[in-house]
């Protein structure tokens, strides 16, 4: 998105925020995004807060918050309004990877997808995901426009490839997280800056774990990556799958406290959770923020929520 472009929209926001929001919800919103709220505006006017505190947000979020809004501008493209929606292939409310892989390396690539699964990462493995009556190419680009982060598994042939080549391109040009993934060969051309990691001597499932950190620790991903872990944990449809997911959050550094205040809040409502077991994770957590932590005494004194002044 172009300098000016971003200052319009920008502009457009606040008008719009203004005229829908009160200041506290505002900040709420904001803290979704992961955006700071402790600034204070150089006039007390929320289109002026907006103003002040949005440049310094990257242009991804911006489009994003724009696209929520429903908001029409020449900046926010038919391909970059696309939404998860459009895309069916996607796990609902997981972290959204496209793998970019040769067809001979499919077979691995589906195993990693699959392993990737555990820490709430749905990848997008291209042969695979895309049903044999859809276009392939328009799957594919509906996979590029509305994936958080992009893969690339390199391997002799990878650069010779078009479509995987090209694949890089639509991510560079969107100013996504691209994590090379070096398997004989080494990161090249726009992608040279990455290190990448290193795949040869590895298992899948380390492979995995290795994604799954870059994801947890880039300042790209890592406050959207946070929020997402953090709503799959309450949404553990069995005890085991909330342990496992508990078990990705523990991986993660310098985890806000709010996040697991929010946790803490929160996982009572889950009665699944209601075990033993998935606590005694949790509290292993908690107890390093010197929480008071939970215990199945938390889900019984869950209030119910107060009727009383309800219209009937």
């Amino acid at each position: 998105m172009k300098k000016l472009q971003k200052i319009e929209l920008i502009d457009i926001i606040g008008k719009e925020l203004q005229s829908r929001m009160t200041f506290s919800e505002i900040d709420g919103y904001f803290e979704v995004y992961g955006i700071p709220t402790d600034h204070q505006p150089s006039y007390y006017s929320k289109y002026v807060y907006v103003k002040e505190v949005l440049p310094k947000v990257d242009d991804k979020i911006i489009l994003e918050i724009a696209q929520e809004l429903e908001i029409d501008h020449p900046s926010i493209t038919n391909k970059s309004n696309m939404q998860e929606s459009d895309a069916n292939f996607w796990k609902p409310g997981h972290f959204k990877l496209f793998m970019s892989h040769l067809a001979s390396f499919k077979k691995t690539t589906s195993i990693l997808k699959n392993d990737l699964e555990r820490y709430g990462i749905s990848a997008f493995v291209a042969h695979e995901d895309i049903e044999p009556t859809k276009e392939w190419q328009d799957e594919i680009e509906k996979g590029l426009f509305t994936m958080d982060a992009l893969c690339a598994i390199l391997m002799p042939g990878f650069k010779e490839s078009n479509w995987t080549d090209q694949e890089v391109g639509v991510a560079i040009g969107r100013d996504v997280l691209i994590i090379p993934i070096r398997k004989d060969l080494d990161p090249y051309g726009f992608i040279g800056k990455y290190q990448g990691l290193q795949a040869i001597g590895k298992n899948v499932g380390e492979v995995a774990n290795g994604v799954f950190k870059i994801i947890a620790s880039n300042p790209k991903t890592k406050n959207q990556y946070l929020n997402i872990l953090v709503e799959l944990i309450l949404l553990s449809n069995s005890v085991n799958q909330g342990i496992e997911r508990l078990n990705a959050l523990k991986e993660i550094k310098d985890i806000p406290i709010d996040k697991i205040q929010y946790l803490e809040n929160r996982i009572p409502e889950n009665k699944i959770l209601k075990s033993t077991r998935f606590l005694k994770n949790f509290n292993e957590i908690a107890f390093k923020y010197d929480l008071l932590g939970l215990s199945l005494r938390s889900f019984e004194n869950e209030q119910e929520e107060d009727y009383d002044d309800l219209p009937f």
